[in-house]
């Protein structure tokens, strides 16, 4: 069943909720997410009784959760559902209590990109240790202990929207101005001399 076909049966098992086709998934609220996966698991139509992933996405300015359910029964998949959240408040209800899959693979998303999956049944760091400050994997993270930032980094953050503090602008220009060989000469910005 193509997406399309699965968009049409949603929305005539559940009437006024907003679906797109958006590439091979099916983009949708998060408010809305746990009736259909659930409706996707129970139907006897579809059967979609395993999670097999759950990634997340930075587009700078939202992220996304996306899903890939297949039926072991009828050798069928993946539906592919995409959820959308604000970059500032990310917060999707959590699929553990249908698919015990969902356990890790959201504490992953959690962790890497800060996506809080609410109603997680344990929702802590899995890769990074508790106290870590920020997402890695988010497109704004700048780590404060490694020295990584470019000025074409900079430039490239800029222009797709994204504010880059003042200290790590100058920081990445002053090394562009001295050379690569001034990297290890100048202390990192928020470094107190010794």
């Amino acid at each position: 069943m193509n997406p399309a076909e699965i968009k049409t049966k949603l929305e005539s098992e559940f009437p006024g909720i907003p679906i797109q086709i958006v590439g091979e998934g099916l983009l949708l609220g998060p408010e809305d997410l746990v009736r259909v996966a659930r409706f996707l698991k129970e139907s006897g139509e579809f059967k979609m009784n395993y999670l097999s992933s759950i990634t997340a996405v930075d587009y700078l300015e939202h992220l996304e959760s996306v899903y890939h359910l297949y039926s072991v029964d009828q050798r069928t998949g993946p539906v592919v559902l995409r959820v959308r959240v604000p970059r500032d408040n990310p917060r999707i209800p959590s699929l553990v209590h249908l698919f015990r899959s969902a356990e890790f693979q959201e504490r992953e998303a959690y962790d890497m990109m800060g996506i809080r999956y609410e109603g997680h049944p344990d929702l802590r760091r899995i890769f990074m240790w508790e106290g870590f400050e920020g997402y890695p994997l988010r497109k704004d993270y700048l780590p404060e202990n490694e020295d990584v930032l470019e000025w074409d980094d900079v430039e490239w953050l800029e222009r797709h929207g994204v504010t880059v503090p003042a200290e790590y602008k100058q920081y990445a220009q002053d090394l562009k101005a001295a050379g690569k060989e001034a990297r290890a000469e100048r202390p990192k910005p928020g470094a107190e001399a010794v």
